[in-house]
């Protein structure tokens, strides 16, 4: 299965967005407070099984909007309605090295997500993450070793299968393959696809990259500035763009 073939019968809903902002408040050295709006009246779903892209230049607000479906931002005043249909929602973070700790070995990390879970007894839990490595395509023998140990490939794969050790059906994928070799990168695209049909997952793919999005997404949301300017189906967006933005975005893929 591509990353345009969504699975039979009828969709249902994982993620519903509605008329989210998000404003970073700022205290000044006199005390004065001040506050930006980073997210602008942001409306968008996910449905089962989709892989939506949201693509735009670094700066635009495509990180922030994903910390905040999430819950993961501080310091932020949020507004409007995110609706999750998914439990334990999960993030796979940029850059691999930075999201995982250079102190603990593979299997500690993997783990630990499910002792703080805590349903499970530690072998249960160790038959869990070896069953997670085997899925990602980690030798068991790295079980032991520490990230600084590992190749980026290596360690791009730990932070997929930290994301998936709970089993969540929703996951928002943070430009996964941009710090990767590019021999690299088609390796681990086509993982997050196997891993999609294996373990039902849904995405939103955060990218700059327009021709990586067209290849795996089905639907696009376009981000200018805080503000989704433009959405819908892949093909359509990029073969009949109506917004200014989104054509110089690709009239600079095609020069």
């Amino acid at each position: 299965m591509n990353g345009k073939d969504i699975p039979s019968g009828a969709p249902d809903r994982v993620l519903e967005v509605n008329h989210l902002n998000v404003f970073y408040q700022d205290t000044g050295v006199f005390g004065k407070k001040s506050s930006f709006q980073a997210i602008k009246d942001v409306t968008m779903h996910i449905d089962h099984g989709e892989i939506v892209g949201l693509v735009g230049e670094s700066g635009c607000g495509k990180s922030t909007f994903s910390k905040a479906i999430l819950g993961m931002l501080d310091d932020v005043r949020i507004e409007g309605e995110i609706r999750h249909y998914t439990k334990r929602p999960q993030m796979v973070f940029q850059d691999p090295h930075g999201s995982l700790n250079p102190a603990k070995t593979v299997g500690w990390i993997l783990e630990e997500p499910l002792r703080i879970f805590g349903k499970y007894d530690e072998p249960e839990r160790k038959r869990r993450v070896l069953d997670m490595m085997d899925r990602v395509g980690l030798e068991r023998e790295l079980y032991t070793h520490r990230p600084r140990e590992l190749s980026g490939g290596q360690k791009q794969r730990v932070s997929i299968a930290t994301a998936l050790i709970q089993r969540p059906r929703f996951v928002v994928a943070d430009e996964p393959v941009s710090a990767l070799d590019v021999s690299i990168q088609g390796q681990i695209l086509q993982l997050l696809l196997n891993l999609r049909d294996e373990l039902d997952l849904s995405y939103l793919f955060i990218t700059h990259d327009l021709n990586l999005c067209y290849s795996i997404c089905d639907r696009v949301l376009v981000m200018y500035k805080g503000e989704i300017v433009e959405q819908g189906p892949v093909e359509e967006v990029y073969e009949h763009p109506r917004h200014d933005y989104t054509k110089a975005l690709l009239e600079a893929v095609l020069k």
